[in-house]
C-alpha cells in the first residue's frame, strides 16, 4: 500500500505492506485524511505516536475516512463498505489503516470523503475542549485565539451552535470575514481580542504567550483550555488574578488518551455533533486538497499558514 512516509525529517510518498487488523480492529480503504498541527511536529522529529498504540512512527496522521474492508471486532458494528471516520494514534495517511472498530463513526450522507477525513480530530478535539473540559453553555462569552486553523474553524461554529458569543482571533486580516460566516460573533486581529472580555471560556490555540492575557481576560469562575502549544511552551501568569477570579487554567491533547477514552468521545459526537453536521448548522471548510503522491506539497501549504480550514490527503 501507498503511504506518506517520514524519512530524515521529512515527509514524502512511500510503500508498506498492506495492514492487516488485530482483534477488535476494522482496516479501513482510506478515502481522505485531513493535516493536523501535530503533523510536522511528528515530521520534525517530536511528538511520536504512543508505543501502545502499535502503529508506525514513520507514517504519519490522525484523522481518516473512507470504508471499512473488514473487520475483526468480535460483534462488528460496520459492514464491509460502510462509510466511517476515525481518529487514530497515528498512520492514517495511508491507503489502508487499522483502527479500533469502537472509535469508528458513520460518516453523514452530506458528507463528501474530504470533508469527513476533515472532520474527526478538529471536531473532536473542539468538543472535548469546549464541552468536556470548559462546560461552555449557552449566553456565556467564549474567546479562541487562533482560530484561522482547522480546530479553530471547528470551536467556532461549535460555540456559535452551543449559544455563546463568540470572539475569534484571526492573525490574518484578510480570513476574518471568512471566520465570521463560519458563525464568530468577531473576528479580530489578536492585539485586539481581549478587549472583548471577560470571558466564560478561553480555548488557547497559540500557546504560552497568550497565558498572561488568557487569565487576565477570564470572567468569575472562567476556564482557559489550552490545546495548542506552537507559539511557545512556558509562559507566566498572575495567580493573583486567577484566585480572585476562581479561574482554571487546563491543557490537554487526545493523542495518548486510551482507546476507551476515544471511543466515548467518538459516541459524544455521533450524539450532540454530526445530527449539526448532517443537518448543514456545521461545516468542515477544506481549504485545499491533495493526492497521497504529492503529501510534501500538502505540508508545505499547511505550515505555510494563511489558510482556513483544513487541508486534506486524497487517499483514493
Amino acid at each position: 500500500m501507498r503511504v506518506a512516509e517520514i524519512k530524515d525529517k521529512a515527509v514524502g510518498p512511500g510503500t508498506r505492506e498492506d495492514a492487516v487488523p488485530g482483534l477488535g480492529q476494522a482496516l479501513i480503504r482510506v478515502r481522505a485524511a485531513g493535516l493536523n498541527g501535530a503533523d510536522p511536529v511528528q515530521v520534525a522529529g517530536f511528538y511520536p505516536p504512543p508505543p501502545e498504540a502499535g502503529v508506525p512512527g514513520d507514517v504519519p496522521g490522525m484523522e481518516l475516512a473512507g470504508e471499512v474492508v473488514e473487520s475483526a471486532a468480535p460483534v462488528p458494528r460496520f459492514e464491509p463498505g460502510a462509510r466511517v471516520m476515525a481518529i487514530v494514534a497515528g498512520a492514517a495517511q495511508a491507503e489502508l489503516a487499522v483502527v479500533d472498530e469502537r472509535q469508528l463513526m458513520p460518516v453523514p450522507d452530506s458528507l463528501d470523503w474530504s470533508q469527513a477525513g476533515g472532520f474527526p480530530e478538529v471536531f473532536a478535539t473542539a468538543w472535548d475542549a469546549l464541552v468536556g473540559q470548559g462546560n461552555l453553555r449557552g449566553g456565556q462569552r467564549l474567546l479562541v485565539n487562533g482560530a484561522g486553523g482547522g480546530v479553530g474553524t471547528a470551536a467556532v461554529q461549535l460555540g456559535r451552535a452551543l449559544g455563546a458569543d463568540v470572539t475569534a482571533s484571526v492573525r490574518n486580516e484578510k480570513n476574518r470575514a471568512a471566520i465570521e460566516e463560519l458563525g464568530a460573533t468577531r473576528a479580530v486581529s489578536p492585539e485586539e481580542a481581549f478587549e472583548h472580555g471577560p470571558f466564560d471560556v478561553i480555548l488557547e490555540l497559540v500557546g504560552a504567550p497568550n497565558l498572561d492575557d488568557d487569565v487576565k481576560s477570564l470572567a468569575a469562575w472562567g476556564t482557559v483550555v489550552v490545546i495548542g502549544v506552537s507559539a511557545g511552551i512556558e509562559g507566566t501568569l498572575d495567580l493573583r488574578r486567577l484566585m480572585s477570579t476562581r479561574g482554571t487554567v487546563r491543557a490537554s491533547t487526545l493523542r495518548y488518551r486510551p482507546p476507551e477514552e476515544k471511543a466515548l468521545l467518538a459516541r459524544q459526537l455521533e450524539t450532540s455533533v454530526l445530527p449539526l453536521l448532517a443537518d448543514g448548522r456545521l461545516r468542515v471548510p477544506v481549504d485545499a486538497e491533495f493526492p497521497l503522491a504529492e503529501v510534501a506539497a500538502a505540508y508545505e501549504r499547511f505550515t505555510g499558514g494563511g489558510h482556513v480550514g483544513k487541508i486534506v490527503l486524497r487517499c483514493d
